[in-house]
């Protein structure tokens, strides 16, 4: 076989894996909680594979849509890359301190969201988490304007928050944040005069290793306005009900910011390699459920 005979073959593989890899999202043997009438249809406006050679403006946006960031985190496009297969979010020090609507940013960080929103569907990324003080995270948000009356108000589902260094005082609670998925449910926002809950209802589920070592998949099926179930590599580990209809349409999110409960270091937190300061997304995909 020639050598051009066997180029065409490998990139067909290549293309055939890809597509057999979207057909369904990741789950192991047994936990795919679809029902037996049902299947999941990939929702193209919300997934990516990230094999491009940047960000693509018709899906994603990187400006932070008029949220610039958490001080001392500073959402900088120019940290937001699309490089050998992945969507690459590095955290820095910058060279000087900004000041920006009356705060101070020291750092950068980076946001990535959808120009799409959904309400209920199955949501997930493979992830590799930055080893920085600064976070690696996957998540949903409404955009409360969008709203009127008492749904002019604020839901948000973490599907998971990680954190490389763990500078707060509380290192054995905040050390999780390490080696667990960390996912939440949260109801604010709220007009007065509304009876709608204000809270946050999630937990933690422990991965296999820390989540800067090695890649994880993050998932969660956002089954009803009442039942969000969440998956750590393909396996089911929880389902909770949020504290108040989760029914808006809600945008995805990939944000590496800064935490107030995990301060910048005496040392500024920057002094590992590029590769240790970036969070890797391998993939995005989005799903739901159809006939």
């Amino acid at each position: 076989m020639n050598i051009f005979k066997q180029f065409a073959m490998l990139v067909l593989l290549l293309i055939t894996s890809s597509i057999i890899a979207q057909k369904a999202p990741t789950f192991k043997k047994g936990e795919d909680p679809k029902p037996t009438n049902k299947k999941w249809e990939l929702v193209k406006e919300m997934s990516d594979e990230f094999n491009g050679k940047k960000l693509n403006n018709k899906k994603w946006q990187s400006s932070g849509q008029d949220w610039i960031g958490r001080a001392p985190g500073l959402f900088l496009p120019e940290n937001v890359k699309v490089a050998d297969g992945y969507l690459k979010i590095t955290t820095t020090k910058m060279p000087k301190t900004i000041v920006k609507k009356g705060r101070e940013y020291t750092h950068g960080g980076g946001y990535v969201g959808s120009r799409e929103g959904m309400t209920y569907g199955y949501y997930e990324c493979e992830m590799k988490a930055n080893k920085t003080f600064m976070s690696s995270t996957f998540w949903l948000y409404n955009n409360r304007e969008d709203g009127e009356g008492c749904d002019k108000r604020t839901t948000e589902l973490d599907i998971q928050e990680a954190v490389g260094q763990i500078t707060g005082d509380d290192y054995e609670d905040l050390k999780k944040f390490k080696n667990h998925m960390n996912y939440n449910t949260h109801s604010r926002g709220v007009e007065a005069g509304c009876n709608v809950k204000k809270d946050i209802v999630g937990g933690k589920a422990l991965a296999d290793s820390n989540v800067y070592d090695e890649f994880h998949v993050f998932g969660v099926w956002w089954k009803s306005k009442d039942e969000v179930l969440f998956f750590l590599d393909g396996k089911f580990v929880a389902k909770v009900t949020p504290p108040a209809d989760f029914n808006l349409p809600m945008y995805l999110r990939m944000v590496v910011e800064t935490y107030n409960w995990n301060p910048v270091p005496a040392d500024g937190g920057m002094t590992g390699t590029k590769e240790d300061r970036t969070t890797l997304y391998n993939w995005v995909r989005s799903w739901k459920l159809v006939d």
